[in-house]
């Protein structure tokens, strides 16, 4: 059964069809804009030279942007795993919310209820992997943060969409902030290339291999440890990311 949503065709696209089995990915976004009428005349606008397939508006109304069988233009200079420029194999959904720019808000209740229902049936149609529903800081994260720690992975999880790991809670607090040594930093940074994060540095990021070993770090808390995001790697972030490579 089709999902009901309002038209707005955007022009940014490629022209040619691909086929169904090509799509692989979903790609979750925010709109990172200071107002929803703002970020759906962007992604309507030849001239932005961006868009998504889909909108989810603040009240869970679905907006249909480019049809899914197009090309469209959200996921930019993007990587995972051994697939890159991931715009031609995913589909990608914007959520409305002004992110960090102009005061980054949690999802509403009508935005995820939405989410769920046209993920499932994109899932259902396209037999989306659970691994590759990921968000644009996962595939671009030298440059982008959403959609954002207040993003609700976990709970998206419960609902077989994307994946979590099975980590009592108890474990995890006992080892948040705790150190690593040199071997355990290198085996975390060993496991998120296992899980998808790029280990190649993108050529345009001008920045020295640290600073970028911090953004991927970043990525992916996240993603799977949203309540401490500082880019330093603790006995939390290892055990989480040993857990998930065993899914």
């Amino acid at each position: 059964m089709a999902i009901k949503t309002l038209l707005n065709y955007s022009p940014n696209f490629n022209s040619k069809k691909r086929k169904v089995n090509q799509i692989k990915f979903l790609i979750f976004h925010y709109t990172g804009m200071r107002t929803e009428k703002a970020a759906i005349k962007r992604l309507t606008d030849i001239k932005s030279e961006v868009s998504s397939h889909y909108l989810i508006k603040q009240t869970g109304e679905i907006i249909t942007l480019v049809p899914d069988l197009y090309i469209a233009w959200h996921a930019g200079r993007s990587k995972w795993k051994k697939h890159g420029s991931l715009n031609k194999d995913s589909i990608g959904i914007e959520i409305t919310n002004p992110g960090y720019s102009f005061g980054y808000k949690k999802f509403t209740n009508a935005q995820i209820l939405s989410l769920i229902k046209l993920t499932k049936f994109l899932i259902s149609r396209y037999k989306i992997n659970s691994k590759n529903i990921l968000g644009h800081s996962d595939i671009a994260p030298e440059r982008k943060k959403d959609p954002g720690e207040k993003f609700p992975w976990k709970h998206l999880s419960k609902k077989k969409i994307g994946y979590w790991h099975s980590i009592n809670q108890k474990i995890l607090i006992k080892n948040r902030i705790l150190k690593v040594n040199s071997f355990q930093k290198n085996l975390f940074y060993k496991n998120i290339y296992k899980i998808g994060y790029s280990k190649k540095i993108p050529k345009n990021f001008n920045h020295s291999k640290n600073n970028y070993l911090i953004k991927i770090t970043k990525a992916f808390q996240r993603r799977f440890r949203p309540e401490i995001v500082n880019g330093k790697i603790d006995k939390e972030c290892l055990i989480i990311s040993q857990n998930l490579i065993k899914k």
